[in-house]
């Protein structure tokens, strides 16, 4: 049983996280930012640990000896490396290192694949500045677990749904989609079950290893609106050719559209023995939908 848990990024994921160690009895400590954050920490019934990953001062002190550490703080909106992580390793002194670290990256480090199925053996390809961001912090990071001595996991995850992230307003507001069949391939994990694969990675996951995490079940993102627009009874988003998409959707979302592959979870499923409680994006959004209604 591992009785100390330590999360820096506490945020939607990390209170989901939390919560399943408490569960087990385990105690949770966070890293908070502002008063307004321990506060709202401390009602989660994580202990807040004042600290600024954008202020290297504020984390002297910071005691993490043998704890399992879950990093799930966003990194600059800039840049091709990850300064917050590297703040945040320097504060950590030698003879007080964690037990392990679980790091949350992204998929977005394969870079586009065309469609192609990749696994954790596929060389990444970043192919924009934010999933460089996160390639740096993951070699960053192992390359610290291997010469202090800590495990290290990583974990590639692609789009994030669940209560609280669902595009309900930008549907009401008559957002457009790219039709569906040209909108690429692409993966997808409700929160709840991102956070089952935390503790997993948590418990059993070995030191150095790279998971994949995905449901299992690909879509695309526009299959993905539709889906939300007829659970929640919205009209329909009008769906445009590639195209026409340019000149409506944000450069964001044109990023995400440039890129395309799909997940192979095999080892997630074989090593941590996976199992998703949501294995479609269908029964993640009835089970939003009857949350919502109850």
């Amino acid at each position: 049983m591992i009785w100390r848990v330590f999360i820096a990024g506490c945020g939607d994921i990390g209170e989901r996280v939390a919560r399943l160690w408490q569960q087990r009895g385990a105690a949770v400590a966070g890293l908070a930012r502002s008063g307004q954050a321990a506060e709202r920490l401390e009602k989660a019934g994580i202990e807040p640990v004042r600290g600024d990953l954008d202020r290297a001062g504020s984390l002297a002190g910071l005691r993490l000896g043998q704890a399992l550490v879950y990093y799930f703080a966003p990194p600059p909106a800039e840049g091709t490396s990850d300064s917050r992580l590297e703040t945040f390793l320097a504060a950590i002194a030698a003879g007080d290192e964690p037990a392990k670290i679980v790091y949350i990256s992204t998929s977005g480090v394969y870079g586009d694949q065309r469609g192609a199925l990749v696994d954790e053996a596929t060389p990444p390809a970043p192919g924009t500045d934010r999933s460089r961001r996160r390639l740096a912090a993951e070699q960053a990071l192992r390359a610290w677990g291997e010469e202090r001595g800590v495990a290290v996991v990583t974990l590639r995850v692609p789009g994030i749904y669940g209560p609280g992230r669902l595009p309900v307003e930008r549907l009401r507001q008559g957002m457009v989609v790219v039709r569906d069949d040209q909108a690429p391939p692409t993966n997808r994990i409700h929160a709840d079950d991102l956070a089952d694969v935390c503790l997993l990675a948590g418990e059993k996951g070995a030191g150095g290893e790279i998971y994949n995490v995905s449901d299992g079940c690909e879509g695309t993102m526009s299959e993905y609106f539709l889906a939300v627009a007829e659970m929640w009874g919205l009209p329909r988003p009008k769906q445009v050719d590639m195209d026409e998409a340019r000149a409506h959707l944000s450069p964001a979302m044109l990023s995400y559209l440039g890129e395309s592959r799909r997940l192979d979870i095999r080892r997630l499923r074989e090593n941590l023995a996976f199992a998703p409680r949501y294995p479609n994006l269908r029964a993640g959004l009835q089970a939003i939908r009857a949350e919502e209604r109850s």
